[in-house]
């Protein structure tokens, strides 16, 4: 997967407002924390990927997304 991959589906986060309180969600809405978690995210996989190259590994693991993580 790589910077062209699908947007989490706003209904998601739609969701995951509503567990955090909210009574009503707006599309738009929704839709913008999509865009920002997906953002997000992406930076997160990056710096983890450079965390496992830098370690001589191909493969990203727990350790590495938890470091990048923290990292940001």
């Amino acid at each position: 997967m790589g910077r062209n991959t699908k947007p989490i589906p706003a209904k998601v986060m739609a969701r995951i407002l509503e567990e955090c309180g909210a009574h009503r969600v707006s599309k738009d809405a929704a839709e913008k924390l999509a865009d920002a978690v997906h953002e997000k995210a992406n930076e997160i996989c990056e710096q983890a990927v450079k965390i496992a190259k830098h370690s001589g590994r191909t493969t990203v693991n727990d350790g590495d997304v938890r470091l990048a993580v923290r990292k940001k």
